[in-house]
């Protein structure tokens, strides 16, 4: 999988905004200058986030972005899918909907058994603990393989 800067990016300021002690709303241009993302890019990504219901802006002097809901309940997934689409798609297709002959036909086993692997980190890592910096015994458990650091 390869992660996209609009991903990386959004769930940057995602962290930003949920490691705020006061909650209010913080502008994009904070954001942007705190996590060193490009502004028309970062503009781009939190609209993208406010149509998938991940942030809202508020208006005004004291305006910007803040989630729309608690940051425990927002996942790298739902990130990723906001900005990006599908954790794993083929062809821009959903993996149960490609269609192979008989001879490629366990190739959409894999393309499932990929998504299912992300989802077992994506779907169980939210913008709280990423902003704490505590991820799940299983995300940490992971990463405590020394192959898993390492380049193939």
């Amino acid at each position: 999988m390869r992660v996209s800067a609009k991903s990386d990016y959004a769930l940057r300021a995602l962290i930003e905004m949920a490691g705020r002690s006061d909650g209010l709303p913080v502008s994009a241009e904070e954001l942007g200058r705190q996590q060193d993302i490009p502004h028309g890019f970062l503009q781009a990504i939190l609209a993208d986030l406010r149509r998938s219901g991940v942030v809202v802006s508020q208006r005004g002097q004291s305006g910007g972005w803040r989630l729309a809901r608690p940051a425990g309940e927002v996942s790298v997934a739902d990130v990723i899918r906001a900005v990006d689409g599908p954790l794993v798609s083929v062809y821009g297709l959903r993996p149960e909907s490609v269609r192979y002959n008989d001879s490629a036909e366990v190739l959409q086993h894999v393309w499932i058994a990929a998504r299912s692997s992300l989802r077992d980190v994506f779907e169980h890592v939210s913008i709280q603990q990423l902003a704490d910096s505590e991820l799940p015994s299983a995300v940490t458990s992971r990463t405590a393989d020394e192959d898993a650091w390492q380049p193939h």
